[in-house]
């Protein structure tokens, strides 16, 4: 059958243009169906919105091409430290201190704004001929045919390639047309975003505070700012996001504490409903899910866009692969071997962090005292405290090429 490409990715964010530039690396055309216009100014001006990146995914996106577009616009996360704590008291005495030099990887991470990142993507992706583009083009129907897999737009054009990838998020329409179920639950919680300059210098020190109402991550940005992720119950959450600015620092500052002096809203703000929402399965006919389209999980360790990229990492070598051997890449045992991949660690990172929220956001002292005391364990056990800090920065596990830094 004639095909217009190879794989069709619908969804155009940051997990769908990653997957279409690495497809692009290893020789694979694609075409990147997104609903929304591209939104990529020359300097759109900060908006408040930053990711915090691994090394693994750092090393990544070196492998791309685009780590040198951006660096120099990344803030290193020289040592996080993670403990309990409630609004106007400060944080608890016990507490997990990680320190990027006890690794010999380099780095835990990095943090990035989404402005810098998107616009590196696709100033990528202009320069990739083995990729087009649809803008503003909703998907209404898909279907798999004897040797390749159509999707129809809402202009009527039809599209056809070997493989079709969903990268359209936590309601992925790919996966419902499919028959793919969702499971998982809500967490009743919002998660405010934001970000704050402040008079002292952070030192490139991230902080988790575990308060009862749920994490507040105070992240480093470049200067004397931070990307703040605030979680509280959604009743809180939505009033606190209803204030004016005055009134909003005014509910932020007992909860972040004065330890970087006075601070400032620089930036937009954001609210964000948290739930945990699972795809039954990664992979169907002709079809992959990666990134919030497969698992969309608590933002506590950052580690959404993270886990996307090994999603894509992953789907990028096997597909790369089975093009070498001239086989065709939608075939099932080449999903197969996508499915098989990203099964553990998906699974181990959605209980961590489903199971760390559920433990640390309650006000219960028994379970405070407990938490609090294995925090001061764990740090006091540096063989330990050294596998925790490579699990946080990626490097653990059977790791695609990409994320090891080499080419597909």
């Amino acid at each position: 059958m004639r095909r217009d490409c190879d794989v069709l990715i619908v969804g155009g964010g940051l997990n769908g243009a990653t997957m279409a530039l690495a497809l692009a690396t290893a020789g694979i055309s694609s075409i990147l169906i997104d609903a929304a216009p591209r939104a990529v100014q020359a300097d759109p001006g900060f908006d408040g919105r930053a990711y915090a990146l691994s090394l693994a995914s750092r090393r990544m996106l070196t492998a791309l091409g685009i780590w040198d577009r951006v660096a120099g616009r990344a803030e290193e996360i020289a040592e996080i430290k993670i403990s309990d704590g409630r609004a106007g008291q400060g944080a608890a005495p016990w507490f997990l201190h990680f320190e990027g030099g006890e690794i010999d990887e380099g780095p835990m991470g990095h943090m990035l704004e989404d402005r810098y990142l998107r616009a590196a993507l696709f100033a990528a992706l202009d320069a990739a001929p083995a990729v087009a583009t649809r803008e503003k083009a909703r998907v209404t129907a898909q279907e798999v045919l004897p040797g390749g897999v159509t999707v129809t737009l809402e202009s009527g054009e039809r599209l056809t390639g070997a493989l079709l990838v969903g990268a359209d998020g936590r309601d992925s329409g790919v996966a419902r047309r499919a028959g793919i179920a969702r499971r998982g639950h809500d967490y009743h919680q919002t998660a405010l975003v934001c970000a704050i300059a402040h008079e002292r210098p952070h030192g490139g020190i991230a902080h988790q505070f575990f308060m009862p109402e749920g994490p507040l991550a105070i992240l480093p940005l470049p200067g004397n700012r931070s990307s703040i992720v605030w979680t509280a119950h959604r009743a809180s959450a939505q009033a606190i996001q209803a204030l004016g600015p005055e009134e909003y620092l005014a509910a932020l500052r007992p909860r972040f504490g004065d330890f970087l002096g006075p601070i400032s809203l620089a930036g937009a703000r954001f609210s964000y409903p948290l739930g945990l929402t699972l795809a039954q399965d990664v992979a169907g006919a002709r079809l992959a899910l990666v990134g919030d389209a497969a698992h969309g999980i608590h933002p506590l360790a950052g580690q959404g866009l993270n886990l996307g990229l090994r999603d894509v990492a992953a789907l990028a070598e096997v597909l790369a692969a089975a093009h070498r051997r001239g086989l065709d890449i939608g075939a099932p045992d080449v999903l197969d071997d996508y499915r098989g991949w990203r099964r553990v660690d998906t699974a181990a990172l959605v209980m961590a962090t489903d199971g760390l929220n559920r433990l640390f956001s309650n006000d219960n002292p028994l379970l405070r005292l407990g938490r609090d005391l294995g925090l001061g364990i764990v740090n006091r056990l540096p063989a330990l405290r050294r596998g925790l800090i490579r699990e946080a920065a990626g490097v653990t596990g059977d790791l695609p090429r990409l994320l090891r830094g080499q080419s597909l």
